[in-house]
């Protein structure tokens, strides 16, 4: 089990438990009105997006700012600030500049999830010294020198190196969260079958947590709140223990507390039912 923390206390995730949503819209990607805004040195979008999420039922934001005009070792602490002053959730730092990540660390008062490092030796030795000493967990993604490995073999072997490298800095297995990543299945057909899979053999081989981010299965698809919401599913199913999702999308949190359910990770199907009735009561209120 995995356990980050904010001012509201811990929130632990791992396989048995329920999945953890990581709200994924703090990122300039595709988002020209906040990435313009990060170079004015403005947070005011990305604090109204930390606010809808939280109110949309995420357990973490995920907070990203890199896009080309910012300075991101003096503005990701910023950023993260903000985000954790109007949300009060744990925060996932999110970047792939080492000394951005230390910055942000410096300004969190409790632990972070960093995301992330690689199998490179590169970012190995840049990165998880900086998890150890912060107290941080740490999203390692199963890329290699090479990129991102096709095969389900290579990737569990990306996964077992950033393991084994963490577990030798010191960082406790508990730490440890494997991201086995989600592409396109639009242009290989294999690809959402090499992630479950990848997920499942990650979580009995190596006893870590998993996280996807999950919409890049769809990409290039139409109707692809569908395919996502499917995917979810069966990723769940797999033993997926968090996702990056917009939790603003209908349909994305109902169907994550479904499949926790089904997959009897809610007992009595209490945050399926909690989620229901405060469904209800928002289409009540919004009539």
């Amino acid at each position: 089990m995995t356990t980050i923390t904010s001012a509201q206390g811990e929130i632990t995730f791992g396989v048995r438990l329920p999945t953890l949503i990581v709200g994924e819209r703090i990122n300039p990607s595709n988002r020209k009105k906040l990435a313009q805004e990060l170079v004015e040195g403005k947070l005011e979008i990305l604090a109204e997006e930390a606010r809808i999420q939280t109110a949309a039922g995420a357990h973490v934001l995920d907070v990203n700012i890199g896009t080309p005009g910012v300075d991101e070792v003096a503005m990701l602490p910023r950023a993260v600030q903000k985000v954790f002053e109007v949300s009060r959730l744990p925060i996932c730092i999110d970047s792939s500049n080492p000394e951005a990540l230390i910055a942000a660390l410096k300004v969190y008062p409790h632990k972070a999830l960093v995301n992330s490092v690689t199998a490179e030796e590169r970012s190995l030795s840049a990165i998880l010294p900086a998890v150890k000493e912060f107290g941080a967990a740490v999203v390692g993604v199963v890329t290699n020198d090479g990129g991102v490995p096709a095969s389900l073999e290579a990737r569990f072997g990306a996964a077992v190196r950033i393991v084994d490298a963490a577990l030798a800095h010191g960082i406790q297995r508990e730490d440890i969260v494997i991201d086995c990543l989600a592409l396109a299945a639009a242009v290989d057909a294999e690809a959402a079958t090499v992630t479950l899979e990848a997920v499942r053999k990650v979580t009995v081989e190596l006893g870590v947590s998993t996280i996807l981010g999950v919409s890049n299965v769809s990409f290039g698809m139409p109707d692809r709140p569908a395919i996502n919401d499917s995917f979810l599913s069966m990723a769940i199913a797999a033993g997926l223990t968090a996702a990056i999702v917009d939790p603003t999308v209908k349909g994305v949190v109902s169907t994550i507390c479904a499949a926790d359910f089904l997959a009897g990770r809610d007992g009595y199907g209490r945050r399926y039912l909690a989620n229901y009735r405060k469904r209800k009561r928002e289409e009540e209120q919004s009539r």
